[in-house]
């Protein structure tokens, strides 16, 4: 087969799968709470299921932790480790100040944000310095920490709630690097690349009415 024949069925496939893709993301926006500011609870529940449950069920936070391990996949090297690693640490400090109460504006919309930066840097295939990709992971962490830091008083076991949440946190991370990994080289790294402007779409689908109530 010519080269020209073969990169016309080359761009076919791929064709034919970021359609099969956008159908995908198509059903699952549909799927995404109508609201992004959803993660402060009035209601005491909690529990190692309940933290298990929440990364898993909560649309904005697994697209988040699961860009953050597909996009270190896709940089390779160390940053297949480092980001998932950092993510939780930072998260830490996060839900440290959301459980003291402390008041930090626009939290809502830094993970909305984090979700569309994460998608963008995976299709644009960027590859930063690690140092600046950690410096940016790690803003985005607070985000999300803070987030369920403030629930965390209402938990009826807060530090089984703990548990639970990152362990599951961890598992999607590992899910991200796996998808990331496996995509990666098929077709030059344009199914990842494809992933990611679907995640940023989704980021968005956040944004809007993160900023329509600040």
């Amino acid at each position: 087969m010519s080269k020209i024949g073969f990169r016309s069925l080359e761009n076919g496939l791929f064709g034919r799968r970021a359609a099969v893709a956008a159908a995908g993301l198509g059903f699952g926006l549909s799927m995404l709470p109508k609201s992004a500011a959803a993660h402060i609870v009035s209601t005491g529940s909690g529990g190692f299921g309940s933290g298990f449950a929440h990364p898993l069920t909560g649309t904005d936070h697994f697209l988040a932790m699961f860009a953050v391990g597909l996009w270190g996949a896709q940089m390779g090297g160390r940053t297949v480790w480092t980001l998932p690693v950092t993510f939780p640490l930072i998260m830490v400090a996060g839900g440290a100040v959301g459980i003291l109460g402390l008041p930090l504006p626009g939290t809502e919309i830094g993970i909305a944000l984090s979700i569309v930066a994460l998608g963008l840097a995976i299709t644009f295939a960027w590859h930063p310095a690690e140092w600046m990709a950690l410096g940016l992971i790690a803003v985005f962490a607070i985000c999300h920490g803070y987030a369920h830091g403030a629930e965390l008083p209402l938990a009826a076991d807060p530090a089984d709630y703990v548990i639970g949440f990152v362990a599951a946190t961890g598992l999607i991370h590992i899910f991200g690097i796996g998808v990331g990994l496996a995509l990666g080289k098929p077709l030059g790294g344009r199914l990842a690349r494809g992933l990611g402007a679907l995640i940023g779409i989704g980021g968005i689908c956040f944004l809007v009415p993160a900023l329509s109530v600040s």
